[in-house]
């Protein structure tokens, strides 16, 4: 019996750098869904309905695959925070975020499309953030552009000096791939990994 293909369901680069770390041969494909979070829906189960459909959308395109998805989202006083897209939002962010501890929920989705069969783990993170001036925001902004990172501190580059302290269980989740929960799950699929 062949190995299946490994797909990450993801077009991000940090995903893909961190699903490379695993020394794993894959293929990234774009999925196809809409990352509107529901009315009523929390942090975690945006997360994990959007890493689900994530790995879902692409089976039609990988019959014989194990497709990753992966999404992230940051909760503020029950406010769900996405990517900023812009200065001006990510400011907004970071001015609320302040002194205040966030919490980023990274849902991971593993999709068998031969059998059907869907993993899911949600894995959070608290991030507590210094107490930092205005002058700081618009230095760091300056700099590292976080426009594509949920609550706009990129925690693998510069946003690091942003924050105070940090806490979870799978140092990855906090960048957007739990890649700990994914060699359990992909073990649980019959590959061998170290």
């Amino acid at each position: 019996m062949s190995t299946p293909k490994l797909i990450l369901g993801s077009t991000s680069r940090y995903r893909h750098e961190l699903l490379s770390r695993l020394g794993l041969p894959f293929e990234a494909a774009a999925p196809d869904c809409d990352e509107t979070p529901l009315p009523g829906e929390t942090a975690a189960e945006t997360a994990s309905r959007l890493a689900r459909l994530k790995a879902i959308s692409l089976a039609g395109r990988y019959p014989d695959a194990l497709i990753i998805g992966s999404d992230q989202v940051a909760l503020l006083d029950g406010q769900q925070l996405g990517k900023p897209g812009n200065y001006e939002r990510a400011f907004a962010q970071l001015g609320a975020m302040r002194g205040r501890t966030i919490v980023f929920h990274t849902a991971l989705a593993l999709h068998n499309s031969a059998s059907g069969r869907t993993q899911e783990r949600v894995v959070p993170w608290q991030v507590r953030m210094r107490n930092y001036s205005v002058a700081e925001i618009d230095t760091y902004l300056r700099r590292e552009e976080p426009y594509d990172c949920a609550g706009s501190a990129k925690t693998e580059g510069l946003g690091v000096a942003m924050i105070d302290a940090m806490e979870g269980s799978d140092p990855a989740a906090i960048i957007g791939l739990p890649l700990i929960e994914l060699c359990h799950m992909l073990r649980a699929e019959g590959w061998s990994l170290p």
